[in-house]
Formats: structure tokens, C-alpha cells, sequence
């Protein structure tokens, strides 16, 4: 047993041994890539780090030893606690020297800065905006502001179409999965474009063609503005204004009375209401399918390069706490835009009208063109200065000039120690200029096939596709979503989504910033929490399915009669509804009927106030079998209607009441009706709702920042932007473009009501809640948790990953402290 003892720890310290070994020569190997690809006119030496592996592998492997660096007593626990002391000198020590050596190099960097002349590459500004005062500017933080805050306002684009989808679609009777593909035409511009532009663009100026891509935003924003301008408020947003016959004319002839009763009530002669021609609704959709598009260029032009001259522009150490302030500047967008959006929402489409409805109304269009008019001006103000960035930041020019003076002083100290390799270390300390290859449709196509066989990369990007797809419909339909589900206004569901979820992002994305800034996280642990993160999120996502609001799911009754399935009489079968409009009216039962055709109601009364109640409704039970009717609902009255004075409106009723008191009786006890769908108390699950995405939004934010260094860092420096297209590229074609239609298909199929033309079925006017809030949910957990698999796998691939500046030059400081060591020991045997 002892023997087996000894030989099993043997082997372990073998083990251990050779895993040392392998981890150093992967840092090794690292740290001479990354300088290497950050000075690309540094010269190159691969034949010395050769030479030399063999003895910094193995004074780093004694080194990282539990301290055990003279000798094999690595078993001896009497040697503990003096290993663990002379541990803890050697990393004190160590410290100090880092600390030094990075005072000694922002001394270079800024005697350097002061010394260099003003090169083409690093100068602010163009044309006529250029000199010191502009100059100034030419740093990272300012970057990284104007960076964020144009960042902020591209943002706000897409979180105002979100919250003025439904908008649209009543607007201009557009069904969810047509506005699904519209939503994605930045996408598939994007997908064609993105990786192309990002290899080819990549290589040139990037702040000016982040310019010119901004200017495509602006394009997209008057674009998206222009069908309102083209096509007006529309027949349906006028006819509920007071200037365009919401309010009955006393002075109305009886024909046009009876032609506009036929729009709402049941009619038991005549045809009923006739479909509408309309304006028709192909040419709007394809004006803001091509907005779309074009925006598709900007995008990927300001993502995949703004990104990449950041992260070239700044210390590793210092990129994640820059790219969590760039995304929490970008964060604020969707708030701005989702508040924008409540606000224009609350204004009528037509400012200057008068509408007869407030903004509750199912039926009310708010102004959603306004707020493009005001992004559109804000992004062509700060893109132009955006664009005056120069091709690279001075203070990065001087800091990759004193790494490559460093790093030729390092290789003059190892060519007196390796005297035989003289003449070869004096060719490779000449200067020489690394050629960059030319950018080809071959190299492009070689880059990609590396990035392919990237397994890190791959399962990264494949677990991005997935969550892409999962959290779609939480992006693109979160409003309507909070509408169907909530019976919210417009205007409060892009209030609510703006304001106090995203504020939780903005929190998650800072506090990680600052957590991964301040300790320095390995990659590895910074994937195991992308993995639990993404269950919690899972988790989230299923509690949705089971926060409903009951009174919402059961208090509309939807009795459309089809003639072509059952011919069986109905309350409101001969009523000829096919063709009225939706106008949800509130029975004394308190239910919801989707129009006053379909609760059968014949007759309207409008009293002094212009308010409206309709009676003699066969679908609704009277008061004789409404007993709650009496302590909810204020019926109509025969002396209502003498003390009003009936108008024309009440013609039949006054011919009726000389024809037969029998009749007058029975309209009067017959069910009754106010416009509008009945209130319901949905606050309760709201703030539920609220509470979890408040926390879903938070722990999703939570893991951008590790998420993007693990990306970056997985490829060579070289490659960094390309594959930031390529990923673009590949998560368009496969979330970003199925994921809107997808969504938007599952959100058709929960319809009950559609709104009718001539021409085709116009849009979604009511859904079924509960069948929503099931399909939806389940369905997206689904793919969320496909993309935490994928996740397993990055955590898997990256434990050999470095992340930060710190991580490779802690093994330079121990190979350098050792040949320390070495030379003196050499220097007293001599």
C-alpha cells in the first residue's frame, strides 16, 4: 500500500510536471503572438524563442511548482510553510517590478508623444476641421464617448420601430409575420455585406467609413418617416376625429345616418357594411422593407469596425471597462427610444385633429412618423464628427513603439548570452516592416476557412445564433407582447420596456465591466458564467408562461359566425358583420365584444355629452338575466332618452314606439352596451412580469462584456475584425433573418381577429392571451437553452485562453526573474 502510495503521488507530480510545461508553453507562445501582431514592424524571432523554450519552460515550471524551485521536494510537508513564504516574496517582488516597468513605459509613451511629428495616420479631423484644437481629441476616452453616444441614438432606431410596430400595423393593416420580414431587411443586408465590408473596410480608415455608414442610417430614418407623409393618417384615424364625422352632424340626412349605422350596428335588412378598397397596403411595406435594408449597412459598418479600433486603440486591461461604458451609453438608446416612442404614441397620428377617443382605445394611432424626423437630424450631427477620428489614436502609435524598443532590448540582452547565435540575432534585430497580406478575394476566403476551423470561435458564435433566436420575440415584440397579455396602452408598454428593464441591463453590463476590470477573471471562469446564466435565463423564460391575467383571457367573447363551417343560427347570424370594422364595445355582463354588430346590438343612443350606448343587443343578456348588470352598469332608459331630446339616430326607435309598446319594451330590457372593451385588473401580473424580465434583463446583460472578450481573443490579432463580420454575417443569416418571420408566423397563428379589406385580411386586431403565452415562452426556452449548450463547449475550449496584458507578462516577469537568478548564480561560480 505504501508503495502504491508513493508511486501514485509520483505519477501525480509527474502529471503535474508536464501540465506546467504544457501551460507554459502555451503562455509563451501567446505572449510572442500577441506582440507580434500588435507591432507589425517589429522583427520577428522565432529561432531564438525556440532555442531558448526549453530553459524558460523549465525555470517557469519550478516557478509555478507550489514554490518548489530548487529541487524536488515538492512531497516534503515539513518544506510548507517556507515554500509558501518564499511563494509569496518572489510575487511581491514581481508586483513591484510590473509596477515600475509600467511607470517606466507611460514616461516613454508620453516623452515619445511629445517628440512625434504629426503623421497623416494620427491626424483629427478633414478638410477645413483640423488643427490642435481638434487634435485634442484624439484619444481613447473621447472615442469611446462619441463612440457610445452615437452608439445611444443608433439604438434608439430600433427600439422605437419596437414600440411603434403595432402602430404600423393598424396603420397600414400589415399582419405580424409581413412586419416580421420587414424587420429583418437590415439583416439580410447584412448577412450580404457585412463580412466583405468588415475584411475590406477593416484595412482602410475605419472611422470614416463608420461616417459613411451612419450617413446610411440617416437614409434609413427619412425612409421609414416617408409612408406617412406619402399616404397621410389613413380613412380609419380620421374617421375618429372630430372634424371628420366622429361626432354625429345634428343636421345629418337620414341616408347618411343610416349608411354610417351600418358600419357598426347589426342590420337585419340591407347588406350590412361593405369592404373597403383602401389606399392598399403593398407600397408602405415595401418603403420600410428597403429603409431597412440600407440601415443593414450601417449597422454592420459601425459594429464590426467601431469595436475592433477601440480594442486596437486601447490596453487589453483597460478593453473590458471601455466596452462596458461603450455599451452602457449604447444601453441608454433603447430607453431613449422606447420613451420617445411613448411619447409620440400619445399624440394622434394627426397632431393638429381632434380625436373623439383617448389613447386607450384599441383603436388610437399615435404619431409614429415624429420621432424618425428626430433621430435622423441627431445621428447626421454626431456621425460627422464621429468621423474625424484618425486612422490610429497617437498615445496607441507610441505605445506599440516603445513594446517594439523593449522588445529589441530584451533580444540584444539574449544575444550576448547566446554568442553562437551572433550573426543570426544581429539579421533578426534589423528593422524590418512585416508584410501585411494585400486584401484578396483569396486571402478573404483563406481567413474565413481559419475561422471556421476555430472551435472556440464557432461554438461562441453558434451559441450566440441560438440566443439570438430565443430572445427574438422579447426584442422585436415585448410591447405588443405586454398589450396582448396586460391590456396595456402603446404608449405605457414602450414606456415600461424602455425605462425600467433596460435600466437593469445597463446595471448588469457596468457592474460585470467593473468586476472583470478589477479581478481579471480567467477565461474560463468567465464562460462557466455565460453557461449559468444562460439556465437562469432559461428559468425566466418558463416563469412567463405561467404569469397570465385570467380577467384578460376570459373576459372577450369572440362570436364570429362562419357560414361556411356551421350553419346554425346565432345570436348575430343575420346580423352581416363580415365587413365591420373593430370597435370593441363593453356589454352590461362586463364582456368584451368585438364590435356592436357582433354583440347584435340594432340601435345607438347618443345623449347631450356625445356619449354613446347602445341597446337592443341580442348577444348580451338583458337585465332580467343580468343580475350584476344593476351595480356595474348605468342602463338606458325610456326617460334618458325623452330628457334627451332623441336624435335622428333614434329614429326607429321613436317609429317603433308608435308601432307597438310591446316593442319598445323589449328593446329597452334587452342587453346593453358602452363602446370600448371592459376594463380588467391586470396591474398585479404585470408587476410580476415586470419583476422577472427586470432580472432577466440584468443576468443577460451580465455576460456581454466576458462574451465579446472570448470572441476577440480566441482568433489572431489579424483576424479580430474579420471575424467580427463573419460572425455578423452568420448570425444574420441564421437568427437575425429566420428569427422576426418565425416569431411573427407563431404570433398570426394566436389570432381570433383579423381586420378585413377587399383585398386580403389586414392585420391582428385581437389574440388568444393564454395560447400566446404558452407557445411564445416554450418555444424560445427551447433555443435559449440549444445556446447554453454551445456554451459548455466555449468553456470547454478556452482553458488555455488568455484574456488580459497581465496574463502573458506574469510569465515574461518570471522567465526574466529566473534569468536573474541564473546569470548571478553563473557570476559566483565564476
Amino acid at each position: 500500500m505504501v508503495q502504491s502510495e508513493e508511486h501514485a503521488n509520483a505519477r501525480r507530480s509527474a502529471e503535474l510536471e508536464a501540465q506546467a510545461l504544457a501551460q507554459t508553453q502555451t503562455q509563451t507562445q501567446a505572449q510572442t503572438q500577441d506582440v507580434e501582431a500588435a507591432l507589425p514592424q517589429a522583427p520577428t524571432t522565432p529561432q531564438l524563442e525556440d532555442d531558448d523554450d526549453d530553459r524558460h519552460v523549465e525555470a517557469d515550471a519550478k516557478l509555478l511548482d507550489n514554490g518548489n524551485a530548487h529541487g524536488g521536494g515538492g512531497n516534503n510537508a515539513t518544506s510548507g510553510p517556507a515554500d509558501k513564504s518564499e511563494q509569496a516574496r518572489v510575487k511581491a517582488k514581481l508586483k513591484r517590478e510590473k509596477s515600475e516597468q509600467d511607470r517606466l513605459m507611460t514616461d516613454e509613451i508620453n516623452k515619445l508623444l511629445d517628440e512625434m511629428p504629426l503623421e497623416q495616420n494620427v491626424t483629427c479631423g478633414f478638410w477645413l476641421f483640423r488643427g490642435a484644437f481638434f487634435q485634442r481629441f484624439a484619444n481613447q476616452t473621447a472615442y469611446v464617448l462619441l463612440y457610445g453616444i452615437v452608439g445611444c441614438i443608433f439604438s434608439m432606431t430600433y427600439a422605437y420601430f419596437n414600440g411603434t410596430i403595432t402602430t404600423i400595423e393598424k396603420r397600414f393593416k400589415i399582419p405580424s409575420k409581413n412586419t416580421g420580414i420587414i424587420s429583418v431587411g437590415n439583416d439580410i443586408s447584412q448577412t450580404l455585406v457585412s463580412a466583405v465590408l468588415a475584411y475590406y473596410a477593416g484595412k482602410g480608415h475605419r472611422p470614416r467609413w463608420i461616417g459613411f455608414g451612419l450617413l446610411t442610417i440617416v437614409v434609413f430614418c427619412l425612409m421609414t418617416t416617408s409612408p406617412h407623409f406619402f399616404y397621410g393618417p389613413g380613412e380609419d384615424a380620421l374617421a375618429l376625429t372630430e372634424e371628420f364625422g366622429g361626432i354625429p352632424d345634428e343636421n345629418a340626412t337620414l341616408e347618411a345616418i343610416e349608411e354610417q349605422r351600418s358600419k357598426t350596428l347589426c342590420r337585419l335588412q340591407g347588406d350590412g357594411a361593405v369592404c373597403e378598397v383602401g389606399e392598399g397596403n403593398f407600397a408602405p411595406q415595401v418603403l420600410l422593407f428597403v429603409a431597412q435594408f440600407i440601415s443593414g449597412i450601417g449597422g454592420s459598418l459601425y459594429y464590426t469596425l467601431g469595436v475592433s479600433y477601440m480594442d486596437d486603440n486601447t490596453k487589453k486591461s483597460k478593453t473590458p471597462a471601455l466596452l462596458s461604458l461603450s455599451y452602457f451609453l449604447r444601453m441608454l438608446g433603447p430607453a431613449i427610444g422606447y420613451a420617445l416612442a411613448s411619447f409620440c404614441l400619445r399624440l394622434y397620428i394627426a397632431p393638429q385633429l381632434h380625436p373623439v377617443i383617448n389613447n386607450k382605445d384599441p383603436r388610437w394611432l399615435g404619431a409614429w412618423w415624429l420621432g424618425w424626423i428626430v433621430m435622423g437630424g441627431l445621428l447626421a450631427f454626431s456621425g460627422v464628427f464621429l468621423s474625424m477620428f484618425p486612422k490610429e489614436l497617437p498615445r496607441a502609435v507610441a505605445r506599440r513603439l516603445v513594446e517594439e524598443k523593449r522588445r529589441r532590448e530584451r533580444l540584444s540582452v539574449k544575444q550576448k548570452e547566446a554568442a553562437n547565435q551572433c550573426e543570426k540575432l544581429t539579421a533578426e534585430l534589423e528593422p524590418q516592416t512585416t508584410a501585411e497580406p494585400k486584401a484578396s478575394l483569396g486571402d478573404m476566403l483563406v481567413t474565413f476557412k481559419r475561422l471556421t476551423t476555430n472551435k472556440t470561435y464557432m461554438c461562441n458564435t453558434l451559441s450566440n445564433i441560438f440566443y439570438l433566436i430565443g430572445y427574438t420575440p422579447f426584442w422585436i415584440f415585448t410591447p405588443k407582447y405586454i398589450e396582448v397579455q396586460y391590456r396595456q396602452s402603446a404608449a405605457t408598454s414602450s414606456m415600461v420596456t424602455g425605462t425600467v428593464a433596460l435600466a437593469f441591463s445597463a446595471i448588469g453590463v457596468l457592474l460585470s465591466g467593473f468586476i472583470i476590470s478589477r479581478y481579471k477573471p480567467r477565461a474560463r471562469y468567465m464562460a462557466a458564467w455565460n453557461v449559468i446564466s444562460a439556465f437562469l435565463v432559461v428559468a425566466g423564460v418558463v416563469t412567463y408562461a405561467f404569469i397570465g391575467c385570467p380577467d384578460n383571457e376570459t373576459s372577450v367573447v369572440v362570436n364570429i359566425h362562419n357560414r361556411d363551417i356551421n350553419d346554425t343560427a346565432t345570436c348575430n347570424s343575420a346580423c352581416s358583420c363580415d365587413y365591420v370594422r373593430y370597435s370593441p364595445v363593453c356589454g352590461e355582463n362586463s364582456m368584451t365584444y368585438i364590435s356592436a354588430c357582433h354583440a347584435g346590438c340594432k340601435m345607438v343612443h347618443v345623449n347631450g355629452d356625445g356619449k354613446k350606448v347602445f341597446y337592443d343587443c341580442s348577444c348580451i343578456p338583458g337585465a332580467s338575466e343580468n343580475v350584476s348588470s344593476s351595480l356595474t352598469f348605468k342602463r338606458l332608459t325610456a326617460f334618458d332618452i325623452a330628457g334627451d331630446n332623441s336624435s335622428n339616430w333614434d329614429t326607429d326607435f321613436s317609429t317603433s314606439t308608435t308601432a307597438s309598446s310591446t316593442s319598445y319594451l323589449d328593446m329597452l330590457a334587452a342587453g346593453q352596451a358602452t363602446p370600448g372593451a371592459c376594463p380588467v385588473n391586470c396591474w398585479t401580473q404585470f408587476v410580476a412580469f415586470l419583476s422577472v424580465m427586470c432580472f432577466l434583463k440584468f443576468i443577460g446583460a451580465s455576460g456581454r462584456a466576458s462574451n465579446f472578450l472570448v470572441s476577440v481573443r480566441c482568433v489572431p490579432e489579424k483576424d479580430k475584425t474579420a471575424a467580427m463580420g463573419f460572425g455578423m454575417m452568420l448570425c444574420s443569416m441564421f437568427a437575425f433573418i429566420p428569427g422576426p418571420i418565425f416569431f411573427g408566423w407563431i404570433f398570426d397563428r394566436m389570432c381570433l381577429v383579423w381586420g378585413k379589406t377587399c383585398t386580403n385580411k389586414g392585420n391582428c386586431w385581437l389574440y388568444d392571451p393564454q395560447s400566446m403565452r404558452y407557445t411564445l415562452n416554450f418555444t424560445a426556452a427551447v433555443f435559449i437553452t440549444l445556446g447554453a449548450i454551445f456554451d459548455f463547449g466555449v468553456w470547454y475550449y478556452v482553458k488555455d485562453l488568455k484574456i488580459f496584458d497581465e496574463e502573458i507578462k506574469e510569465v515574461e516577469m518570471q522567465i526574466v526573474q529566473h534569468e536573474e537568478e541564473t546569470t548571478a548564480e553563473k557570476n559566483t561560480e565564476i
